[in-house]
C-alpha cells in the first residue's frame, strides 16, 4: 500500500471515528425532545375512538409506561443490532420501511443535483465571461434571489403557479399508482425504462420536474458561485489567453479550456450540498407527496412516531457523513495539491 492509501485510510478512519459521537449525539437529543412532547403517545397511536383496553395493550406492546431511561438504553442497544423500532401505525420494522422509501428520495436528490450542474455551471461561466458587466450582475442577482427563497414558498410558487400553467403534475410520482410488483427499485423513472414502458417514463419525468426544481433552486447559488469563482481565476492564466490569440471561439475556450480545469471545486463541493438538500427534503416532499423518506419523516412528527423519527435522524445522518466523506476524497483525488488530513 503506498503511502497515499494510508493517508487516505487514516483520513477515512478519523472521519468514522468523529461520526459516531456526533451520531449518539442527535439520537440522545431526538430521543428525549419527542418523548417529551406527548406523555401518552399511545392515545394518539390508537386514535381518540379507542376503548381503555386497546389504549393499555398500545402502552405495554411499545413498552411507553417504562421509565424513559430504559426506553432510551433499550432503543440504543436495539439499534446497533439492526432493530430501529416498529411503526406504531401499521406495526412495521421501521428500517425495511426507509429502505424501501430512500429509493424515491435519492431520485429526486439526483434530479435536483443535475438541475443545478446543467443551470448553475453555464450560468457561472457566463458570470465569469462577463467580468462585472450587466449579465453578470443579472445572473446573480438570480440566484441570490433562488438562495434567499425559503424552500416551502418556492415549492408552492412552483406547485401552484408556474405547475398548471406548464400542464405539470404537482403530486405523486405516478398519474395513478403502479400495480403491485410492477415497482423494481421504486424509482419512477429508472423502473419506467427497466420495464420499457415510454408512457410510463414521461409521466414519471413530468412528476419529477416540479419537486426537483423546488430543491434545485435552494442550491443553484452553489454551483453557480463556485463556478463564477473559479473560472475569474483561470481566465486570466496565460494558456487561456493563448487560445483566445489563436483565434478560437469564446464558447471553445470557455468550456474546452477554461472551464475543464476549474471544475475541481465546483464538482467537489456539490457532494457537500446533499445536507442541505436532505435539510428541506421533509418539506418539499410532503408539499408534492412525493413518496419519499422526507414525507415518511413528516408523517412521523405529526403522528408522534417516535420510531419513525429516530430512524430517518439516523439514516439521514450517515447520509449526509457518507456524501461529505466522498466529496472531500474525490476533491483530493481530482487535485494532487491537496492533502487528507
Amino acid at each position: 500500500m503506498g503511502r497515499s492509501k494510508v493517508d487516505l485510510a487514516i483520513f477515512v478512519g478519523k472521519r468514522v471515528v468523529w461520526f459516531v459521537p456526533v451520531l449518539f449525539g442527535l439520537i440522545t437529543i431526538t430521543f428525549f425532545a419527542g418523548h417529551a412532547s406527548v406523555r401518552n403517545p399511545c392515545a394518539v397511536w390508537v386514535g381518540p375512538h379507542a376503548s381503555p383496553d386497546t389504549v393499555r395493550n398500545c402502552i405495554e406492546y411499545f413498552g411507553v409506561n417504562r421509565p424513559v431511561w430504559d426506553q432510551y438504553t433499550g432503543y440504543l442497544s436495539n439499534l446497533f443490532q439492526g432493530n430501529w423500532g416498529k411503526d406504531p401505525q401499521g406495526g412495521q420494522p421501521v428500517l425495511p420501511i426507509i429502505l424501501t422509501l430512500f429509493p424515491a428520495t435519492i431520485e429526486l436528490l439526483l434530479a435536483a443535483l443535475f438541475l443545478m450542474v446543467v443551470l448553475g455551471i453555464p450560468l457561472g461561466v457566463i458570470a465569469a465571461n462577463a467580468g462585472g458587466r450587466w449579465p453578470d450582475h443579472l445572473v446573480r442577482l438570480f440566484y441570490l434571489g433562488g438562495w434567499a427563497t425559503p424552500a416551502y414558498l418556492g415549492a408552492v410558487v412552483l406547485a401552484i403557479g408556474i405547475g398548471p400553467v406548464l400542464g405539470l403534475p404537482n403530486s405523486g410520482d405516478f398519474s395513478s399508482t403502479p400495480d403491485p410488483g410492477w415497482q423494481l427499485t421504486h424509482m419512477s423513472i429508472l423502473d419506467s425504462i427497466l420495464r420499457l414502458d415510454t408512457g410510463a417514463l414521461v409521466d414519471a419525468i413530468a412528476h419529477l420536474i416540479l419537486p426537483a426544481a423546488s430543491l434545485a433552486l435552494l442550491n443553484l447559488g452553489i454551483a453557480t458561485r463556485m463556478t463564477r469563482s473559479s473560472m475569474l481565476e483561470v481566465l486570466p492564466l496565460d494558456y487561456v489567453k493563448t487560445a483566445r490569440m489563436k483565434g478560437l471561439s469564446d464558447f471553445w475556450v470557455l468550456y474546452k479550456h477554461a472551464l475543464r480545469n476549474s471544475l475541481i471545486s465546483t464538482v467537489t463541493v456539490l457532494g457537500t450540498t446533499a445536507g442541505s438538500l436532505l435539510s428541506w427534503i421533509v418539506v418539499v416532499e410532503e408539499i408534492f407527496l412525493w413518496p419519499g423518506i422526507g414525507k415518511y419523516a413528516f408523517d412521523s412528527i405529526l403522528s408522534y412516531n417516535f420510531a419513525g423519527t429516530l430512524g430517518v435522524v439516523v439514516f439521514f445522518a450517515i447520509v449526509v457523513v457518507v456524501a461529505n466523506l466522498v466529496s472531500d476524497v474525490l476533491y483530493g483525488v481530482l487535485d494532487p495539491r491537496v492533502e487528507w488530513r
